[in-house]
């Protein structure tokens, strides 16, 4: 999952000040000033909003950290006893609430650990200790039954012994600058620290450039004592404190790395391990900072650049160490089950149209924050429909909710579910909508834009438990805020801009981390992910043995009013969306959005060439030589080839006629809105099955370059970024990566895309038709 960034006391300050300035306007919003709830006529609004209330009213906080502290209380991985006790455990609850419950099991390649080692030979040896120790008040993390040794699944077998580099943070740009220090990784073991990017990129990197083993390790400048107190007297990482997590090459495809595209069931065929895209070649192990100081104290050859430098208390060098360093990592290559608990409740109007929610459920140890602290949320709400189930509410449409098992390891339980049941999907799911750890805070949200409206009013009419107004007007002011800071990236400037003119509150582009991504970017279904934080000190112990019951009752969310807040921001955008007359989507909320990642490509382009042309210049007039320190040289960087004119005119053009149809298809619907959507129920239905699948226009059957998995043309995780999300993907990287004739191409093919997504908009506006 991705991170929240705890936010500084004067940050918070400041929003709260605004937060409160917006109360007036979060007011108009509540009363929907706009013309009413989105896919509701006037009448049915007021039920619904009514059915909301009494929702919110069976929102139990002690419930759901009893939940917490019985789901965390256990090693809760892939393949532990307590993570089919807890698949069992949700599968009892539904069923007691009423819902119609089953597990479903898939097979999925799960390597675990049988040997890791890690020592630094030579004059000054050191033997890795690999271990978290318990820490005073922490009950569970003593527990050493069940528990897994740090590691880092999907990465390699190997027993190498070579010289150690240090490369920063083992992204591209490291590369660049290790090459210009004369520094070749070939035939070496490299130390990494997170952050920076992805932590799968590293070793991928790492392998790609020759190096033989890839170690990463925590530095305390970025979630240990240079943050804040360690754990256990502060929130933040402790010394030996080590981050678990996937290398899979997630980028290529999420899942079971041996069934891409299909279901992986007992009788799916498989690829060999020796063929899957995803598994790594050289072995890769998470390290301490206390385990990774001896190494980077044993390092020689040049100073590292400023912005290289960690919190450690030593002089930070490249390397490499004369001192070889031996790495050792063997595995269990094994099939282990994942199990999905699913719970229906079947619509009463519009049975075939499914409305989807998900959280995961399985962790990397014990899992309190990550996922437990979310999915004890999606319980509470499942336990309040529930109720209101039984008190004599029907939802139109479908609601099922699924608790996902094997997120952790490369989003296995989601993927592999909905690949089973990719066709089905399809045609009925109208959206998913994701959580996953939660906090105290701020309400983040990313998703298709197309629901932004449906966030924004049902987000204006949830209380935030701290400031009491809207966690709507919370979220302004943190854009307000945090895009106006002095070295804000351009996207956040923007979005401070979009927030200040009082309409929406912009929605996130959604890349990867969680299990939404077979969803929407696989299936074409829209969806939303979200989660408060901002606030709490979980980062130090992020997929460590001190993601427990314990530090969370500390540091995280301890009277669970986040919880209930997201319960309820959750609960009601499942409840709206399964009970609209009209599927509550607004697409020129897209369009608007689209726009802006369009003018962001034509700057892209503009700017890559001035640069270009500048280091053109800069090595044509040998600058780069008359600057270099004769005792330390540096070496010139690599020439970067020109960058032609980019022909954009087919997708401006398929943009501008997107809007076009758009502004149409909003003029007709407000006139039926305003009518009241009278018109035939086959013709409602009709209308509301081509909407749920509006999504699916927006994908290419043929997926993105090298990559088919992915088939959405707008979303997209990055190559080169993880988990971070690239817009308009197939151009955008196309760009980045200087590949001009596929950069032509992926132009074509998104403006075709949007063309067909145009389309469906056109047939939308003649089969709503006039107002009767």
């Amino acid at each position: 999952m991705i991170r929240w960034k705890a936010r500084s006391s004067w940050t918070v300050a400041v929003v709260c000040t605004l937060a409160l300035a917006g109360q007036t306007l979060a007011a108009d919003e509540k009363g929907q000033g706009d013309g009413g709830l989105l896919g509701f006529v006037p009448a049915s609004a007021k039920e619904q909003l009514s059915l909301e209330q009494r929702f919110d009213a069976l929102l139990d906080p002690v419930e759901q950290r009893a939940w917490l502290k019985e789901m965390s209380s256990a090693p809760n991985q892939v393949g532990s006893p307590h993570d089919k006790a807890n698949a069992e455990f949700v599968r009892a609850k539904f069923r007691e609430w009423g819902w119609d419950a089953r597990i479903e099991t898939f097979s999925v390649l799960y390597p675990t650990p049988k040997k890791v080692a890690l020592a630094l030979l030579g004059p000054h040896p050191y033997t890795a200790a690999l271990h978290e120790p318990a820490v005073a008040g922490d009950v569970t993390s003593g527990i050493t039954q069940g528990v897994l040794p740090p590691y880092n699944v999907y990465g390699g077998d190997g027993d190498v012994t070579a010289p150690l580099v240090y490369v920063n943070y083992g992204m591209p740009d490291d590369y660049k600058a290790l090459a210009r220090h004369g520094i070749d990784v070939r035939g070496k073991i490299v130390i990494a620290r997170y952050g920076g990017g992805w932590r799968g990129l590293k070793p991928k990197l790492a392998q790609e450039h020759g190096a033989v083993g890839c170690l990463i390790y925590s530095d305390p400048r970025e979630d240990g004592y240079a943050a804040g107190d360690a754990y256990p007297q502060g929130g933040w990482r402790p010394a030996q404190g080590v981050q678990r997590g996937s290398v899979a090459d997630m980028q290529q495809y999420p899942g079971d790395p041996l069934t891409p595209g299909i279901g992986s069931t007992s009788g799916a065929k498989r690829l060999s391990i020796a063929d899957a895209k995803t598994i790594l070649k050289i072995p890769v192990i998470p390290i301490s900072y206390a385990d990774a100081t001896p190494l980077l104290q044993a390092l020689e050859g040049p100073v590292v650049p400023p912005g290289w430098r960690g919190a450690l208390a030593l002089t930070y060098h490249i390397g490499p160490s004369t001192a070889p360093v031996h790495l050792s990592v063997l595995s269990d290559w094994k099939q282990q089950p994942v199990y999905d608990v699913i719970a229906t409740l079947k619509g009463a109007v519009e049975p075939d149209q499914w409305i989807v929610r998900g959280n995961h459920r399985d962790g990397w140890v014990f899992g309190a924050w990550d996922p437990l602290s979310g999915h004890v949320a999606l319980m509470a709400e499942a336990k309040a429909i529930g109720t209101l189930y039984r008190q004599g509410w029907r939802p139109k449409r479908t609601l099922v909710y699924a608790s996902w098992d094997g997120e952790e390891a490369g989003l296995l339980g989601s993927t592999e579910w909905a690949e089973t049941h990719a066709e089905e999907l399809q045609r009925k799911a109208v959206m998913y909508l994701n959580s996953d750890a939660n906090g105290r805070g701020f309400l983040s949200v990313g998703g298709s834009h197309s629901l932004q409206h449906l966030v924004n009013q049902v987000a204006a009419g949830v209380e935030d438990p701290e400031t009491k107004v809207s966690v709507l007007e919370r979220m302004r002011a943190l854009m307000q805020v945090t895009g106006n800071e002095k070295n804000a990236r351009p996207e956040k400037k923007q979005e401070a801009t979009l927030a200040a003119q009082g309409g929406d509150v912009p929605i996130k582009a959604l890349g990867s981390g969680s299990d939404y991504s077979a969803f929407l970017q696989h299936l074409g279904i829209a969806s939303l992910d979200l989660g408060f934080g901002g606030e709490d000190d979980n980062a130090g112990i992020y997929h460590s043995l001190y993601d427990s019951f314990d530090h969370y009752m500390r540091f995280g969310d301890t009277t669970f009013a986040y919880g209930v807040a997201l319960s309820k921001v959750a609960g009601h955008l499942m409840l709206r969306t399964a009970d609209a007359e009209v599927v509550p989507l607004r697409f020129g909320d897209f369009s608007d959005t689209l726009d802006r990642y369009i003018a962001e490509l034509h700057t892209l382009a503009d700017n890559l060439r001035k640069d270009t042309e500048q280091q053109h210049t800069l090595l044509d007039s040998h600058a780069f030589a008359l600057v270099s320190d004769p005792t330390r040289p540096l070496a010139p960087p690599e020439r970067e080839s020109d960058v032609p004119a980019i022909d954009f005119a087919p997708l401006d053009q398929a943009a501008q006629q997107l809007k076009q149809s758009v502004q149409a298809w909003q003029a007709a619907y407000d006139a039926q809105a305003a009518a009241g959507f009278h018109m035939p129920e086959t013709q409602r239905h009709r209308m509301n099955a081509l909407m749920g699948q509006m999504e699916q226009a927006l994908g290419d059957p043929a997926g993105l370059p090298e990559r088919p998995w992915f088939k959405h043309m707008i979303y997209a995780p990055g190559m080169l970024t993880g988990y971070g999300v690239k817009t308009v993907p197939g151009v955008r990287e196309a760009i980045e990566g200087r590949r001009w004739d596929e950069a032509s191409r992926c132009i074509e093919t998104t403006a075709k895309t949007l063309d067909r997504y145009r389309a469906r908009i056109e047939r939308l506006t003649v089969l709503l038709g006039k107002p009767a």
